[in-house]
């Protein structure tokens, strides 16, 4: 079971070329009423991805959410190369469905280079061996959701989640802004940096903005909330293995004018800093 839903994502992020330049992909629901930001971001990433030489990796991109995507209807992905360098190359993706771009992004790749190297170090949490799975503690609260959800709630994912702190999601109490989260895919992947990345910026969606519903005592499974991502941004800093544990570690240094502003920072569980992501979200509170 858990390689079939893996096979799933990897096929799900693994565009279908329709011409040079121009993509198709197809959408999976995970129990919202749009199509994930993280889905998206992941089909973009490896979009791009596809239109650069091989040795080029990705290191920055930096995407808008502009419409919400509806699942019954295939996204295009639009890549324009806008530059080649002797390091660099960048590349611009608009994803398009039913004539209406729902997003874009700038994206730029780079040969390998030796340089000065530094990294702020991993907070000192208990590892994923000595946390909590994400699907057992979906399992005990599966009392309280709709027989009518019961079994998309309890699904089995492609990613294996694990957390250090467990709170009650329908009862949230108030919290500093900081959340911390293992993740690492169910299976083995293909030894293809694309697609590690593409699955990173898939994850990287994932808990990011509730970062910063802490300090309010709120949740999406709680209710009175309209969320939606509008911005993500993410650095790629060092080689990494999504089959293998990382850290993501957010925090949220401030919310205003609806918005809440959230910063993650993604660790080996050797403690190595491997990629980065920044994102900023809608969060009204419903009366």
């Amino acid at each position: 079971m858990a390689k079939r839903v893996l096979s799933k994502l990897i096929k799900l992020l693994n565009i279908e070329p329709l011409e040079e330049n121009l993509f198709r992909g197809q959408s999976e629901n995970i129990g919202g009423p749009r199509v994930f930001g993280g889905q998206v971001l992941g089909q973009a990433l490896y979009a791009a991805l596809k239109t650069v030489p091989i040795e080029r990796t990705a290191h920055s991109l930096h995407g808008y959410f502009l419409r919400p995507g509806d699942m019954n209807h295939p996204i295009i992905y639009d890549v324009d190369r806008i530059r080649d360098g002797g390091s660099f190359t960048t590349r611009r993706v608009v994803a398009i469905q039913k004539g209406e771009p729902i997003f874009n992004m700038s994206a730029s790749f780079q040969i390998k280079e030796k340089g000065l190297q530094h990294q702020i170090d991993m907070p000192d949490i208990p590892g994923p061996e000595k946390c909590q799975s994400d699907i057992k503690i979906r399992m005990t609260s599966a009392d309280k959701i709709p027989e009518s959800m019961r079994d998309f709630f309890l699904r089995e994912r492609p990613l294996e989640l694990r957390y250090p702190f467990v709170e009650d999601m329908f009862k949230p109490k108030k919290r500093p802004p900081y959340r911390y989260m293992w993740m690492k895919t169910v299976g083995k992947l293909p030894d293809d940096p694309s697609l590690h990345q593409a699955i990173l910026a898939y994850a990287s969606d994932m808990g990011l903005l509730g970062t910063s519903y802490n300090p309010h005592g709120l949740g999406m499974a709680a209710g009175k909330l309209q969320s939606a991502s509008l911005d993500h941004a993410m650095w790629f800093h060092r080689p990494f293995k999504m089959d293998e544990w990382l850290l993501y570690s957010t925090d949220s240094p401030s919310a205003s004018n609806a918005r809440g502003f959230n910063r993650g920072s993604i660790y080996t569980k050797e403690g190595t800093l491997v990629a980065s992501a920044v994102q900023e979200g809608l969060m009204r509170v419903i009366k």
